[in-house]
C-alpha cells in the first residue's frame, strides 16, 4: 500500500489551516509572594508541629491597590482571550482569520492598558514599600523587596501568533506506526474541531438568550402602584449578535447545517434593527423576541 496516497490529511485540518490563526498570550506578572522559613518555624514550634507541616507565605505587598489592578488586568485579558477565540492545544488558542483585524485591535487596547497600570504601579513602589514597613510591622524585610528595575522587568505582556499546522505523514516510518499516527491525529483533529462547533452554538445560544431576557419587560411596584418596564437593552450585545453571525457565515468548518440555519435566523432577524428601536418600539422588542424564542424553542434550547 502506498503510505504518501493512504495517509492523507484529515480534511477539516486544511480548511483550519486556511482559515485560523493560532494565538497565545503571555501575561507575566510579579506576585509579590515571599515564603518565610523563619515565622514558618516560629508557627510550627508552637504549635508543636513538625516543621514540614507548615509554610508561612508573606504577601508582600498586602493587597495593595495599583499592585491588585495589574494582577487582576491579567485575568481579564485572559477571560478576553476565551471568549474570543476557541480551545486548540494547551495554551494556544485558534482564532478565525476574519476576526484578526478586530482581535489585533482589541489586543492593542489591553496591551496599552496593562502597561499603563503597571507604570502606574512601579511610580508608586518606592512609598509602597515605605508604607509596607508600618504594615508588615516585625515581618518586614527590606531585602525581601527587589528594586524598581527588578520588579519592573518581571511585568510583560506578549501576543505570539502561528500558522495551524497540516500534518504529513509522508515519511519513510513503518507501515503499523504509519497508520496509528495517522488514527491518533485524525481522531485528535476531529475532536478538536467538535469542540469548536459545540462552542459556536454555544455562544449563538448565549446570545440570543440575552436579547431574548432583555427584550422583555417586567412589573415593578412604585408608590404602590404597579408599572410595566422595559428591561435595559445593551448596545454590545446586540454588536456581539451581529458579530457573531457574520463571523460564522465565513467559519463554519464542517459546514454544520444547525449552525448555519441558527446564524442565518438570527442575522434575518436582526437585519435593520437597531438599539435605539429595541429601546424605544414595543412592537419591535416583541416581534425581534419571538423570533429569537422560535429559533430557540426549535433547536431544543
Amino acid at each position: 500500500m502506498n503510505i504518501e496516497n493512504h495517509l492523507e490529511k484529515p480534511q477539516h485540518v486544511t480548511s483550519l489551516a486556511t482559515s485560523c490563526v493560532l494565538v497565545h498570550p503571555e501575561v507575566n506578572v510579579w506576585t509579590a509572594t515571599r515564603q518565610d522559613n523563619e515565622i514558618s518555624d516560629e508557627v510550627t514550634t508552637a504549635k508543636k508541629a513538625d516543621r514540614d507541616s507548615g509554610k508561612f507565605v508573606k504577601h508582600l505587598l498586602a493587597k495593595n491597590p495599583e499592585h491588585r489592578r495589574v494582577l487582576n488586568y491579567r485575568q481579564t485579558v485572559y477571560n478576553w482571550m476565551q471568549r474570543r477565540t476557541y480551545d486548540w492545544a494547551g495554551s494556544q488558542r485558534i482564532l478565525p482569520a476574519v476576526q484578526l483585524t478586530q482581535f489585533m485591535r482589541e489586543y492593542e487596547e489591553h496591551e496599552r492598558t496593562f502597561k499603563e497600570l503597571v507604570n502606574d504601579f512601579i511610580k508608586a513602589y518606592p512609598t509602597i514599600v515605605a508604607n509596607m514597613a508600618f504594615v508588615q510591622g516585625d515581618m518586614f524585610k527590606r531585602e525581601d523587596y527587589p528594586s524598581v528595575n527588578e520588579v519592573f522587568s518581571k511585568f510583560s505582556i506578549r501576543l505570539y501568533t502561528a500558522e495551524v499546522p497540516v500534518g504529513d505523514f509522508r515519511c519513510e516510518i513503518a507501515q503499523d506506526l504509519a497508520q496509528d499516527l495517522h488514527i491518533h491525529y485524525e481522531r485528535q483533529v476531529k475532536n478538536l474541531v467538535d469542540n469548536i462547533i459545540s462552542r459556536q452554538k454555544e455562544q449563538l445560544v448565549e446570545v440570543m438568550k440575552s436579547i431574548s431576557h432583555c427584550c422583555e419587560t417586567e412589573a415593578v411596584v412604585e408608590n404602590g402602584e404597579i408599572k410595566i418596564k422595559r428591561r435595559k437593552l445593551y448596545d454590545t450585545t446586540l454588536q456581539r449578535a451581529i458579530e457573531l453571525c457574520d463571523t460564522f457565515a465565513e467559519f463554519n468548518v464542517t459546514e454544520d447545517s444547525q449552525l448555519d440555519e441558527v446564524r442565518t435566523r438570527l442575522k434575518k432577524a436582526l437585519d435593520g434593527v437597531t438599539i435605539e428601536q429595541l429601546r424605544n418600539h414595543d412592537t419591535t422588542r416583541t416581534v425581534v423576541k419571538e423570533e429569537v424564542d422560535d429559533i430557540l424553542a426549535k433547536f431544543g434550547v
